[in-house]
């Protein structure tokens, strides 16, 4: 029987006891890298959100547009003659019928004289044929002369009258050519430059007017409408969308063109009745009160024209409402159990700080207008109502 060969003697290997605590290190860290590979979940993102709400909503376009004078009248002389005087400030205020210009009077007061005396000749003359054929009026009764003669004497008498008549009109249009020596302003407004001076010849109904008149107060205003524009606005009107003013006059504001509101409001007066085929335009006009003589002929400005009221429109305030990479305008919406889902709104315009929404948006839905870049569509969040929407809008507490 062999017996088992003992092992050769050696150097045993022995651990040392910061050998065996380093290894037990390793094997805590290896726990501990596992347990934080399975963090918790994290809280719900907060956002700030705006519950939108049906509201009653002017509804204005906005326009550009030129003023225009209420009236315009061009002055020119009626007679001709050389101006003796100009009796007005140019760029002052005139009445209607104040003197102008005086045009030398000297020929047609002549003229008038000389009709005058004609009357007086003509009436001497038609007296004498009136007592000739009285005196054989009773010669042919007497049987004396015979009926011709009468007759002759009378149609003497007519045609002194007829004659009597002519002088007369003669000596009026010899007066009305006198009053026109003085060029009188036709309508009140403002009177622009004198195109003539003291001397100058001018002439009857001559092409170049000798100055212009333009009442300002009350003024017009002309702007310009696309024609598709009316044909949406009559479509809403019939729909029930919108609804018009008690009088169906729109009222108008004017923005100026260094962008201070004008502080008169107008009334759109009409609109054209043909459409422009260059432009496909249609021109309205509104009249403004301009009492303080502001607004000028031919200035630019753009026309706040209200066309109705929306009684139920869903207004979105714009810091709520993006873009997607194909220009859409999207809105961020707090749906079921606080999911965020991204809708693609139709917007139809601006009304102040918010966009008017015609689809994509119901009553009550949550629109996210605080912490949109921390948030993707699926994703749940906490809402939070804001108190305020605008610039320093803050959530509620």
């Amino acid at each position: 029987m062999k017996m088992p060969i003992p092992n050769p003697p050696g150097p045993r290997l022995r651990l040392s006891p910061f050998l065996g605590m380093a290894a037990l290190s390793l094997v805590i860290a290896g726990c501990g890298k596992k347990e934080a590979a399975k963090p918790a979940a994290p809280p719900p993102q907060e956002v700030g959100v705006v519950t939108i709400q049906p509201e009653k909503a002017d509804i204005v376009t906005e326009l550009p547009g030129r003023t225009t004078s209420f009236r315009v009248a061009e002055v020119r002389p009626q007679v001709s003659g050389v101006v003796l005087q100009r009796l007005f400030v140019e760029g002052s205020d005139v009445k209607a019928g104040q003197q102008l210009y005086q045009i030398d009077p000297a020929t047609y007061q002549a003229t008038a004289a000389s009709q005058e005396a004609a009357v007086a000749k003509a009436k001497a003359a038609a007296e004498v044929a009136r007592l000739l054929a009285a005196r054989r009026q009773k010669l042919v009764q007497d049987k004396v002369i015979s009926q011709q003669d009468y007759d002759d004497a009378y149609a003497s008498y007519q045609q002194a009258l007829a004659d009597t008549g002519a002088a007369e009109a003669a000596l009026k249009t010899a007066q009305i050519d006198l009053v026109y020596t003085k060029v009188l302003s036709p309508i009140s407004g403002r009177i622009g430059r004198s195109a003539v001076t003291e001397g100058a010849l001018v002439t009857a109904n001559q092409s170049t007017p000798l100055s212009t008149v333009q009442q300002l107060d009350p003024i017009y205003v002309d702007v310009v409408q696309s024609s598709a524009q009316l044909l949406k606005l009559q479509h809403d009107l019939e729909a029930g969308h919108l609804t018009n003013s008690a009088d169906q006059t729109a009222t108008t504001q004017l923005i100026l063109e260094d962008g201070t509101t004008y502080p008169e409001v107008g009334k759109l007066q009409f609109s054209e009745v043909t459409v422009d085929e260059g432009t496909g335009s249609v021109t309205l006009r509104a009249e403004f009160p301009n009492p303080r003589k502001q607004l000028l002929p031919g200035m630019f400005v753009r026309a706040l024209i209200k066309e109705g009221e929306n009684p139920a429109a869903l207004l979105v305030p714009q810091k709520g409402v993006t873009r997607n990479p194909r220009g859409e305008p999207v809105a961020m919406v707090v749906g079921e159990g606080d999911k965020i889902e991204s809708r693609v709104l139709k917007t139809d315009r601006v009304i102040g700080d918010r966009w008017l929404v015609t689809d994509g948006i119901k009553a009550g839905d949550r629109v996210v207008l605080e912490g949109l870049q921390k948030i993707r569509p699926g994703a749940v969040v906490k809402p939070v109502e804001i108190e305020k929407v605008g610039p320093a809008a803050a959530p509620a507490k």
